[in-house]
């Protein structure tokens, strides 16, 4: 989904709630990816893959300037032969530790990844869900967007607001100090006296 089909969606979905819930998860997905500096990871479920919102995290870390937000994604069905980006297994979530973030999108949460994922925040990982909520997950996790079934929207375009929210730059201090440090660099310019002829 590209920006100009996310605005469309913004607009018809403007007076209900998902668009302040969106924002305000993915606020918290990037300060605490900004904040430990520690990594993204991005599981979802073996029969789930979120790869189309690793893309998008990706997309969004380079136009926002924002490198912590381009998630590294865990899959459960990774094989060494597999291209370096696509080949991070389970095992990954396991060596996780305190100042990483670990998103889960599940639609289902079957034991062995609630497994991984409790032993994950034990060992001091910020959890982030995404999935139908009200679950395991749901109490395991520091932050969590439910998605019930029969919502208006499906999973596939919250994560799109998600990812879109998570990159804009607006309210983030490091783009206030690059506008500022811009802004002072122009005024020195042109307050600057006219340099010596030769």
């Amino acid at each position: 989904m590209d920006a100009v089909r996310v605005a469309l969606l913004r607009e018809v979905l403007a007076g209900t709630e998902w668009l302040g819930a969106t924002r305000r998860f993915a606020g918290v997905l990037r300060g605490s990816v900004v904040a430990h500096r520690g990594g993204l990871l991005l599981v979802g479920t073996p029969e789930y893959e979120p790869w189309h919102l690793a893309a998008h995290l990706v997309d969004e870390a380079a136009w926002s300037g924002t490198p912590e937000l381009a998630p590294t994604l865990v899959r459960h069905h990774a094989r060494p032969a597999d291209p370096a980006h696509l080949s991070v297994g389970p095992g990954r979530i396991e060596e996780a530790r305190r100042g990483e973030t670990l998103l889960v999108v599940a639609p289902e949460e079957p034991a062995e990844l609630l497994e991984r994922v409790h032993a994950a925040r034990r060992a001091g990982v910020t959890v982030l869900a995404l999935g139908a909520g009200g679950g395991e997950l749901s109490a395991m996790a520091h932050d969590t967007l439910a998605v019930p079934e029969g919502a208006e929207l499906d999973l596939d375009s919250v994560q799109h607001l998600v990812s879109a929210a998570a990159g804009e730059n607006a309210g983030s201090p490091r783009v206030r100090r690059v506008f500022r440090d811009r802004l002072s660099r122009l005024a020195e310019f042109l307050t600057a006296p006219p340099a010596a002829p030769w």
